[in-house]
């Protein structure tokens, strides 16, 4: 697509302009009403569902159910975070703090927080708080630097990534847990009200139809594949590409295109991955609306090809592995070191 002479102004500028034209960035009040009607029908049949089921191991498929609903929820609160959905503030945090803090019990402030400052720096290793050296090292600055457990877990990382993200779910409601008890959220109080009655409603009905052991086993199961679910949506766009420190700074669509990866799939994957599959898109237009991030990546793909800006995509499996070959690879030290 050549630059026409009515494109002015910065790369991204340009590019802007182009989608704007397209009409990309306009709201889609239409598919977020059904989107998430049918998240909530489905996320109150399940529960039904598992009362109706009562104190049988028969539960466990509606706690795999439940898994891919809390992951979706996830997914809807995001799109709330990024105003996808709504234009102003007060009702994507309203309906976001439903979603996340009652629905799934996710701090919706700490979580917008955390991956703002993600948005705006994405895999620099001191800015962005997704490549933070906590558990997992993601350079071989990061594992030359690593003490305690992340040192330790860095030697094997790649084959115990996806065991790891069995915690995940845990991890998200002890971080949620920790932000409300601080002083830095807005709305601590209130998040920490719908905070404590989602644990309250979501212990008090397994413990309530389920025996101890049972209870137990289906909490295990249902968190634990909602941390893989929930991980296995967000590993494909960032891990393995190329990581920035200090000062690296490219102006904003190199920063975003260069550090991001797309998943090409079809429109199951598409729907399973709430579109960040389309994560390119996603970092240089996040307010854009989920089904336009598919119609937009032509456009974003020409125009990279058109100013020289590699543009990474890859099938779902091929991105796995790209992310477990990297980590393998900054573990390297670590392993020799031994």
């Amino acid at each position: 697509m050549p630059t026409t002479g009515t494109e002015t102004g910065s790369d991204f500028a340009r590019l802007s302009q182009r989608v704007k034209q397209a009409g990309l960035l306009n709201r889609r009040p239409g598919y977020y009403a059904v989107r998430a009607g049918l998240v909530t029908v489905l996320f109150a049949c399940s529960w039904t569902l598992f009362a109706w089921i009562g104190d049988s191991w028969a539960t466990l498929v509606v706690a795999v159910l439940l898994a891919v609903l809390f992951g979706q929820v996830a997914l809807l609160s995001h799109d709330l975070a990024h105003r996808q959905v709504f234009r102003t503030r007060r009702p994507s945090e309203v309906a976001g703090m439903l979603a996340g803090n009652l629905g799934i019990g996710l701090s919706y402030g700490w979580w917008m927080d955390k991956h703002t400052r993600h948005h705006a720096n994405p895999n620099h290793e001191e800015l962005d708080p997704d490549v933070a050296p906590d558990i997992l090292v993601w350079s071989r600055n990061q594992a030359g630097a690593s003490r305690g457990l992340p040192r330790f877990i860095g030697r094997h990382q790649a084959f115990l990534f996806f065991p790891l993200l069995t915690l995940e779910g845990l991890n998200l409601h002890w971080s949620s847990i920790r932000a409300v008890r601080g002083p830095g959220l807005r709305q601590r109080w209130l998040e920490a009200g719908l905070l404590c009655t989602h644990f309250a409603l979501y212990l008090g009905a397994v413990f309530l139809v389920l025996s101890p052991v049972k209870a137990l086993v289906f909490i295990a199961v249902h968190q634990g594949l909602w941390g893989v679910y929930l991980g296995s949506i967000f590993a494909p766009n960032h891990k393995g590409m190329p990581t920035l420190t200090g000062g690296e700074r490219a102006d904003f669509p190199r920063r975003q295109v260069l550090t991001s990866r797309n998943v090409r799939a079809g429109r199951f994957v598409d729907i399973a991955m709430g579109g960040l599959n389309y994560q390119i898109e996603h970092h240089l237009f996040p307010s854009m609306p989920t089904p336009h991030l598919r119609l937009a990546q032509p456009i974003v793909r020409s125009y990279c090809a058109e100013i020289g800006v590699p543009y990474a995509e890859s099938g779902l499996i091929g991105s796995y592995g790209q992310a477990l070959r990297h980590l393998h690879e900054v573990g390297e030290p670590l392993r020799r070191a031994r």
